[in-house]
This record gives structure tokens, sequence and C-alpha cells, in this order.
């Protein structure tokens, strides 16, 4: 197309080759640096190096991850940094971010670990609603940690959040008053759909079952005498860690649904007074 495109040419041509409108926008809005009401009430603009920006979309046609190519992401009403390397935060994972923060709040908690943080969105959203909470942030990549400073600078909570390269909480002597985690879940067999081979393999897959990696979590807080947890899961995990949780002795424990209604994630307390019951 003519480097002159208009920014209506550009957009009919990238939604047909898209077939969806609204992600071209986001795109073209995206490439000019622009929002995108600005894009229609500037329809007859010029787009400069208009090869660029349907070089994009062409990225997008290949099933990248919008997010990637914007280096952007919407999550919990705000905009926060991703780059290739880092999970893609999905609004699931906000109903993590809800039920760690009501058991904080309700038990006056200081001090939490985050394991597997990523682009570091949990720790910050956290912080950000928590001023007095100090995180410590795991991952065992070290790249993502670019994206998470980036991420906890942009929301002045850096000072508050220690990111560290280690599985678990390996070398970490802190005593902490929970454990928050997205971990892989996924069991290794499963095939995903194309723009998730974009996300890294490590942050998606949990092993043969898919909850290795989780029940290693519950198995880390009750050795180390933390004695609350707060995890998303699979949708199909729930009855396994269930019984889990109840041969470990966990002493309660409480899942919850994402918006699909799928079962999704869990809260437990590891050691209480209380019985020994895991509610369903």
């Amino acid at each position: 197309m003519d480097e002159r495109a208009t920014v209506k040419a550009a957009l009919r041509r990238a939604s047909e080759m898209l077939q969806n409108p609204k992600e071209a926008a986001i795109l073209l809005a995206h490439h000019l640096g622009k929002d995108r009401l600005w894009l229609m009430t500037h329809e007859d603009a010029y787009v400069e190096r208009s090869d660029a920006f349907f070089a994009l979309a062409e990225r997008r046609v290949r099933h990248e991850p919008i997010e990637y190519i914007t280096g952007s992401v919407s999550f919990y009403g705000e905009t926060f940094h991703i780059a290739p390397g880092a999970l893609i935060p999905r609004p699931e994972t906000e109903l993590l971010i809800d039920h760690a923060a009501e058991i904080i709040a309700r038990e006056s908690l200081t001090r939490i670990a985050e394991i597997g943080t990523g682009s570091g969105i949990i720790s910050v959203m956290l912080a950000r609603r928590f001023p007095e909470l100090s995180i410590t942030a795991s991952d065992i990549d070290s790249a993502v940690f670019a994206i998470a400073r980036r991420n906890a600078e942009a929301f002045g909570v850096a000072e508050r959040i220690t990111f560290v390269h280690t599985p678990y909480l390996e070398g970490i002597k802190e005593n902490f008053d929970m454990i928050v985690s997205n971990p892989p879940y996924i069991a290794n067999h499963f095939t995903l759909e194309p723009p998730l081979g974009y996300e890294p393999p490590h942050a998606l897959f949990g092993g043969d079952t898919g909850d290795e990696i989780l029940r290693e979590i519950i198995d880390l807080a009750i050795e180390r005498e933390i004695p609350w947890l707060a995890c998303e899961m699979g949708y199909d995990q729930k009855e396994r860690l269930s019984r889990y949780m109840q041969r470990q002795g966990v002493s309660s424990c409480s899942f919850y649904r994402d918006y699909s209604g799928f079962d999704r994630g869990f809260t437990a307390q590891t050691r209480s007074e209380a019985s020994q019951t895991v509610k369903r």
C-alpha cells in the first residue's frame, strides 16, 4: 500500500487481514502513538510508515498475542508493560488477587512471598492495595525481572518488592505470612492454541498432571510454616488438590471459581487450631 495511506484506508485493510476491526484499531493506535478516539476523529489523516503498521498486522495474523506486539496489557483496570518471556496475565488472575487481599486485610498480614512472579503484576497490585505490605517475588527466569521492575517502578511500589532469581523460595531465609502464586498448571500433554505458543513454556506447563508445582508449593508452605496460601489452578484439579491437602494435614481450604464458572483457584490455611476440614 502507498506510504501515504489514510487512517481510514489503513484500518479497512488491516480489518480485512485480521477479520477483527477492534484489533486493527488497537494496532494502528499503537503504531501512531495515539488513542482509538483519535483514529475515529482523524480518518483522513495520513499514516506515516504504513508498511511498518501492516507488518504489525502480519504478526497478529500469525497468532502472535497482541499484548506482545504492543508491549502492554490491561489488567485490573490498569495498563502494564508486558514482553515475550513473561506470561500474559488473564482476567481470572484478578480473582486470585481479590482472594489473597481478603486474607491479607482480615489477618493483617505484612510479609508475603510470590512464587513465579513473571511480569510482577500480582505483587504490584497487592503492594498498591496494602501500603504496609512487604513482598518477596521469585522466579526461575531472570529475564522477566526487567519487565517486573518496570511495572513496580511505574506504580511506585518498587521499594517494597524484592525480586529474587530462584526456584520457589530457595536461599530465601525470611519468614512469610502467605505464599501467593499463579504457577504453571497445564498438563505437559495438553495441546495449546496457537497464540499460547508464543508464551514461555516454563510458565505454562506444570508436569504430567499439571498440578505437580502446586503440590510443591503446598509442601513448601507446610515445611516453612507459612500459614496462608492463595493459588490459581487448572479447572480440573480441584478434587486432586483437595485430597492432597487433606493428606498433608492442611487445616482448611476454600476453592473459588472464575468468571466462566470453572474451578480456578484456592486459598488455604496450612495450620490452625480449627478442625481439619477442606471446605467445598
